[in-house]
């Protein structure tokens, strides 16, 4: 081809590696009733942040609460029925009140606004204005006090009303307050596969529709070079889901029928099926990650592989977590627990920001660059083979 994007600068910064907290069942069990919640402020303002969050005991909880999730839903479907307790279902009704408003809140139609329709900033006015008491309204009694300290974390999940924007920093901001809950007990291990298969599921619906709505714009994107223009997570539990398909392999993205068919069952799947919808031309040229990723053997390295390319390119970014609230239950105080040292092989785990991210924010390194073929490549640029080494 005579013409490619051009690729973002490499990596240069300290090596923090990336710490993983050990899988662990769930010990952390907080009583509302004798607990003092605060108003969740933000604590990270620059590089000499990320060390002491990444050691921190809010980012310990936050990722076990991530992986658990990801074990519940380990070989299972979409639809594959699965307990919802009561609190499951407040929380979809919860959902399902904040989805209505985006029928009662048509965009504006203007012939001079191509992209962030201001439509969006009257929703989101809505949502900071009603949620705290749709949220108090769902606690039981003895945790209603809780509200004043996980509602934020929710009306940060649906993207921002001043930039009208999106990205995987909201997605961490609607994940958190999901944990708050599971915190305090609101949720018990049980719920697990309900929580992602319910209400996360539902949750990316709502979001997906309001991408579409209101022409969000994706939140300081990599652009090609990302992962996705709006999402994580979703790939992460979604490759866990197919782990051990007999059929499905990560190559089978690029069919579209089988995309189709099966995006309901398959979280992966309906994130490619969105990429689908929403851009045009060859899928390595607007999916140039993704693409290679196909390529990779099996699910289970591309599920290994997504919560490093998570802790690397999300929770280790200043311009995502800088947004990022610290409370009494996701706090920034030291943690007892040592988490294990993942590497990642040819490749340092760079924490340096220029000028593009994926999240919240502008002024994020990409960590990872890829092309559909190595003839693309001239002698300066890293190969797909690397790209694998580095993640996967």
């Amino acid at each position: 081809m005579d013409f490619m994007p051009k690729m973002p600068p490499k990596n240069k910064g300290p090596d923090l590696g990336i710490p993983i907290p050990a899988l662990s069942p769930k010990t952390v069990h907080i009583k509302a009733s004798e607990h003092e919640f605060v108003e969740p402020k933000k604590i990270i303002y620059d590089e000499s942040h990320i060390k002491p969050w990444l050691y921190s005991e809010g980012y310990s909880r936050l990722l076990k609460f991530i992986q658990r999730l990801n074990v519940s839903v380990r070989n299972k479907k979409i639809t594959d029925p699965c307990n919802i307790s009561e609190n499951v279902q407040k929380t979809l009704d919860l959902l399902q009140e904040v989805e209505k408003w985006i029928e009662e809140i048509p965009p504006i139609e203007s012939e001079f606004q191509r992209f962030g329709n201001r439509a969006f900033r009257n929703w989101i006015e809505r949502l900071e204005t009603r949620s705290f008491d749709l949220i108090q309204n769902m606690l039981p009694e003895d945790m209603k006090n809780a509200a004043v300290e996980v509602t934020p974390y929710f009306t940060g999940g649906f993207g921002n009303g001043i930039r009208i924007d999106y990205g995987s920093g909201h997605e961490l901001s609607f994940v958190a307050f999901l944990c708050c809950l599971d915190l305090i007990d609101f949720y018990n291990e049980e719920d697990y596969e309900a929580v992602v298969h319910k209400i996360f599921v539902k949750y990316l619906d709502i979001v997906r529709n309001i991408q579409s709505t209101y022409s969000l714009e994706p939140a300081g994107s990599h652009g090609v070079w990302g992962l996705d223009d709006f999402q994580f997570l979703p790939y992460y539990f979604g490759s866990a889901e197919l782990e051990s398909h007999k059929r499905i392999k990560p190559k089978s993205i690029l069919q579209k029928d089988t995309v189709e068919y099966f995006s309901k069952d398959y979280m992966y799947l309906a994130c490619i099926q969105f990429i689908y919808k929403m851009k045009k031309g060859p899928f390595y040229e607007h999916s140039p990650m993704l693409y290679d990723i196909s390529g990779v053997q099996n699910w289970g390295k591309i599920n290994a592989g997504m919560i490093k390319m998570y802790v690397c390119e999300v929770l280790k970014k200043v311009p995502i977590v800088q947004h990022f609230l610290f409370g009494s239950l996701i706090n920034f105080n030291e943690s007892e627990e040592k988490p294990v040292m993942a590497t990642m092989i040819g490749a340092s785990a760079s924490i340096a920001p220029t000028s593009s991210s994926i999240g919240m924010g502008p002024g994020l390194s990409s960590t990872s660059t890829v092309l559909p073929t190595s003839s693309y490549y001239n002698n300066s640029h890293r190969s797909i083979d690397q790209l694998k080494n580095r993640y996967l």
